[in-house]
């Protein structure tokens, strides 16, 4: 995977558009991240994980989303990463966009617009880049397959944290199992444990299970054997359960079938006993019956002749009663013809009382005729009162017209009013529009001038800052480079001040015998003897140590002069040589006068709205002055009409009124007259057909009665009887006849009267004997059914237990062949030596190639001294396999990671890192990683070691890398002159790059 360009927008302290060429800056093999803290270079990298992955490295994916917009975004601009690389031998460019909240087109406020994604190919034969996806997930995948790796492996190898690898050969084996197995993707060998774990669980419950159900097949045929037999003492997982199950079930079956046998002898003698009992019982109960049934015969013929009077009198009222039956038709008619006359007499009487004096003695005729004298009156009058119904409308349509006359002038006198003034505001509205264009026009050209006026005034204000600054530094120069001299001169004289009595120091350390180091000899007559104030080796060391501590702040100086006296160049050249309070000032009244022009500019849309509504409203009541005009015109010859139409329809009805209020009383005394004689002749009529009807049915009841032969109809009516009454004496002359002949049908029964004439029967002493055979026979019958059911249990329970036995067999080899191979797999297995999990086995073998891979560059950065091994010795809770240690060749001691300097620890995780990414490249396909990112740790090496390192990373050119090394380190910069700066200011960081050459 090479990378070629990435443009950021928007995006974390990225406020603009920034643009990073990678290919410049890979030119050269390696090449400087650099900044400021807070400045953005850690972004930089984001931008490229979020790219790829649509999420950022580590603890900042909380980042993804709004959050990852930058707060120095203008309002309108979207943040977007878009990212060229090479990978698999494909050209691919990656855009993504992640959610915002925009200000809307419409209306104020904001909405939130979805992320959005979109990955393109560059086709070498057509010259040009093709869409291939525009999905998150597509792309995420199609990213995912090409690098092999997933977001977090891609941050460990290709973003190399150089902190996690310091706490990497640090931690223990836990910790390194957890990294390991991130990167590794091992966890397909941690289910493997726990796949035969969760088997051997459930081929262990299995057999227990098995066990159990034998156990409890073996408890179930105790209690089908009726504790027979005593069930040995056994439990699950015993050796020979099965086999002393099944002999104990074969010893029961065989009891229980002797028991069978007897229980089947028994029953059969006791059924004989039982059917020649109840032969007895049935004779018995038999004889019982008849004599008991010739008894109550004889008793119930007794009874019936002392009730012979009663049966004929009753006879006889039935037969009075049939008679009377014929007379009832005409009962039935008299009575309904006298009801129907009193309640037709009741009624007219009623409806001759509603009416005047005159018509009470009137008949149904007379009547008749003065009701259709007052309808022929009612009927005249229905046009009187149509008139009355016109004339009433009339004065409501005149006074509807008086109504439009007073709103028609007040229309008129409004409109009037209103048009008077219309000239005047048409021209005022005209001049407001006038001064607000003029004042918009005004007000962008102002626009124009203001903003380069600002761009000025702010860099006008960092000159003088930036003026300020390199007066300071300057000074400070001007200070350290004194003081760096002066240091340098104390350490010279130091210098020669030792050299001058080194004489002394050298006799110091001469002793009687030993030769001289100057001449040889071994003789030392008389030595040098130090002079008071003799500068010894110590005091020179510390002098030069301060002389080189004095010389790197004056060089620090130098360099802040420097980057101080261009940013004051840069500013210079935007600002001018114009003082910044005259800058300010232009700048404020530039802003006073925009603020006036766009304050007056802010009334033209409301005064067109205005003129519009004006023009509107002058229409509108030109045409309402219109309409009332006509209106009035209308109204003065309708008025006219309606006034000859009233004077007409009065005359009309002060003739057909009379004496009434008005037509409609008039109409509605006769009416109610009309209706009242109609009643009363109906009434009237009906009392006289009532009372015919009447005399005919008193007529036809007395002829019917004489025929029925009863002296009058009040004899007939006294005879009949109601249903009820009838049906009941009906019912008893029937039970007496019914009676009669059943008790001489008993009577003259043969097998009766020979009952009746042999001993009384004695039923309940065969009844006994009967219940005691039977209380026999269902004692054997239920120890025969028990006895049956015990076998048949027990053969179906000791089937079972032999099918339990059969399935156990399998399932114990299954459960000891599964145990094995998970106590094996979790290192808890004697037999696993080393106590070592599968997955920690094969993160031990990774770990190897990674101790074997980092050794190659560890042994070059310290200078062949330190040597990366694999340990697989037991640490942590008895376990092993990721133990790691290093080799130094200088003690031949093998020692523990931990125990490395601060610089030893950054080369030794630096080493680890490269030889990781190379392990983590091959594991994910080998896919070639032409690009890395190193993040600090360089500030804690020597002069020495840093080359060392750089070696080591130049060296990575030969595989066609480029290493990009993120530092604070300024050797670094006068070392690597491939560099990308980024820049932070109060409108957000910008980068800077500078190539090799």
């Amino acid at each position: 995977m090479r990378l070629h360009r990435l443009d950021i927008t928007a995006f974390g302290p990225f406020g603009g558009a920034q643009r990073i060429d990678f290919d410049d800056l890979s030119a050269a093999g390696l090449f400087l991240l650099h900044g400021p803290t807070g400045a953005g270079k850690t972004s930089v990298l984001d931008a490229v994980c979020y790219a790829l992955y649509g999420s950022v490295p580590g603890a900042r994916q909380s980042g993804q989303g709004l959050t990852l917009r930058s707060d120095h975004a203008a309002p309108g601009t979207r943040t977007e990463i878009r990212l060229d690389l090479t990978v698999a031998g494909r050209r691919l460019e990656i855009t993504r966009q992640p959610p915002w909240e925009r200000p809307k087109k419409r209306g104020t406020g904001t909405t939130t617009d979805k992320a959005q994604s979109w990955l393109r190919e560059y086709d070498p034969a057509a010259g040009a880049w093709k869409d291939l996806s525009r999905s998150h997930q597509e792309i995420g995948e199609e990213i995912t397959q090409l690098l092999g790796m997933s977001r977090e492996q891609f941050c460990q190898v290709v973003l190399l944290p150089q902190g996690d690898f310091a706490r990497f050969l640090r931690a223990d084996a836990e910790a390194r199992g957890r990294l390991l197995g991130r990167l590794f993707d091992t966890q397909r060998f941690a289910e493997v444990e726990k796949r035969l774990a969760e088997r051997r669980r459930a081929a262990e419950a299995q057999v227990r299970q098995a066990d159990t159900e034998l156990l409890a097949d073996a408890h179930r045929m105790h209690q089908a054997a009726g504790d027979a037999e005593p069930l040995p003492d056994l439990a699950p997982g015993e050796a020979g359960l099965a086999e002393s199950v099944l002999s104990w079930a074969a010893v029961a079956r065989s009891t229980a079938r002797e028991r069978l046998a007897v229980a089947r002898s028994a029953c059969k003698a006791a059924e004989s006993a039982g059917a020649e009992a109840e032969r007895r019982l049935d004779e018995e109960r038999e004889l019982a019956r008849l004599q008991r049934r010739f008894a109550e015969a004889r008793e119930r013929a007794a009874r019936m002749a002392e009730r012979t009077d009663a049966y004929e009198q009753a006879r006889a009222r039935m037969e009075r009663s049939r008679k009377a039956e014929a007379v009832a038709p005409a009962l039935e008619l008299r009575e309904a013809a006298g009801t129907e006359h009193r309640r037709a007499a009741e009624a007219g009487a009623r409806a001759r009382a509603l009416l005047p004096g005159t018509f009470t003695e009137a008949g149904a005729s007379g009547l008749a005729a003065a009701a259709r004298r007052a309808a022929e009156e009612l009927g005249g009058l229905e046009s009187a009162r149509r008139a009355e119904q016109r004339l009433a409308g009339l004065a409501g349509e005149r006074a509807g017209l008086d109504r439009q006359e007073r709103a028609d002038d007040d229309v008129l006198l409004e409109a009037e009013s209103w048009l008077s003034g219309w000239a005047d505001t048409r021209t005022g509205l005209r001049a407001a529009i006038e001064t607000a264009q003029e004042a918009a026009t005004r007000a962008e050209q102002l626009a124009v001038r203001r903003e380069p006026a600002r761009g000025r005034l702010a860099a006008a204000r960092q000159r003088d800052q930036f003026a300020r600054d390199t007066d300071a530094a300057q000074a400070a120069l001007v200070r350290s480079r004194e003081q760096a001299a002066d240091a340098r001169a104390h350490w010279l004289d130091l210098k020669e001040q030792r050299l001058s009595g080194i004489a002394a120091e050298l006799a110091a350390q001469l002793a009687d015998g030993e030769p001289c180091a100057v001449c040889g000899a071994t003789e030392h007559p008389a030595p040098a003897e130090r002079i008071a104030g003799h500068v010894d080796r110590r005091a020179e060391e510390a002098a030069l140590a301060e002389f080189q501590r004095a010389d790197e702040r004056r060089a620090e100086d130098e360099r802040r002069l420097g980057v101080v006296r261009e940013a004051l160049a840069a500013a210079t050249a935007e600002a001018g040589d114009t003082p910044t309070e005259r800058l300010a000032e232009e700048t404020g009244e530039l802003e006073r006068l925009h603020a006036e022009a766009r304050a007056a500019a802010s009334g033209l849309h409301p005064a067109r709205e205005a003129l519009t509504r004006a023009e509107s409203e002058y229409e509108r009541r030109t045409a309402d002055r219109q309409a009332a005009q006509l209106r009035a015109a209308s109204r003065a010859a309708r008025r006219d009409t309606l006034d000859r139409e009233r004077d007409a329809l009065e005359a009309e009805l002060t003739a057909a009124r009379g004496d009434a209020d008005s037509v409609a009383a008039r109409c509605a005394q006769v009416e109610r007259l009309a209706a009242r004689l109609t009643d009363a002749a109906d009434t009237a009529r009906a009392a006289e057909e009532a009372a015919q009807r009447l005399k005919a049915a008193d007529a036809r009841l007395a002829d019917a009665a004489f025929r029925a032969g009863f002296d009058t109809p009040k004899a007939a009516a006294a005879a009949l009887l109601d249903d009820d009454a009838h049906r009941d004496l009906q019912r008893r002359l029937d039970a007496w006849q019914s009676d009669e002949a059943a008790v001489r049908a008993v009577l003259a029964e043969a097998g009766t009267a020979a009952a009746a004439q042999r001993p009384p029967a004695d039923p309940h002493a065969a009844e006994q004997a009967a219940e005691a055979a039977a209380r026999r026979l269902q004692d054997a019958v239920s120890a025969r059914d028990a006895a049956a059911r015990r076998c048949a249990e027990l053969d179906r329970l000791s089937a079972h237990a032999a099918e339990g036995t059969r399935r156990l067999g399998p399932l114990r080899a299954e459960y000891d062949r599964v145990a094995r191979l998970a106590g094996l797999a979790a290192g808890t297995s004697a037999d696993n030596e080393r106590r070592m999990r599968l997955e920690s086995y094969v993160l031990a073998a990774r770990l190897e190639q990674v101790a074997a891979a980092a050794t190659v560059r560890l042994r070059r950065m310290s200078s062949g001294r330190y040597t990366l091994v694999h340990s697989d010795d037991r640490s942590g809770r008895g376990r092993s396999g990721l133990g790691l240690h290093v080799v130094d060749a200088w003690t031949g001691r093998e020692r523990d990671t931990a125990t490395l300097s601060g610089g030893e620890t950054f080369f030794a995780s630096l080493a680890l890192a490269l030889g990781l990414a190379d392990v983590v490249t091959d594991e994910a396909g080998g896919v070639r990683l032409d690009t890395l990112f190193i993040d600090e740790g360089f500030g804690s090496l020597d002069d020495q070691t840093l080359d060392e390192v750089l070696d080591v990373l130049d060296s990575l050119r030969e595989r066609d890398r480029s290493v990009g090394i993120v530092s604070h380190v300024a050797d670094l910069r006068r070392r690597i002159h491939a560099q990308l700066e980024v820049v932070k200011g109060r409108t957000g960081s910008v980068v800077r790059q500078r190539g090799a050459g």
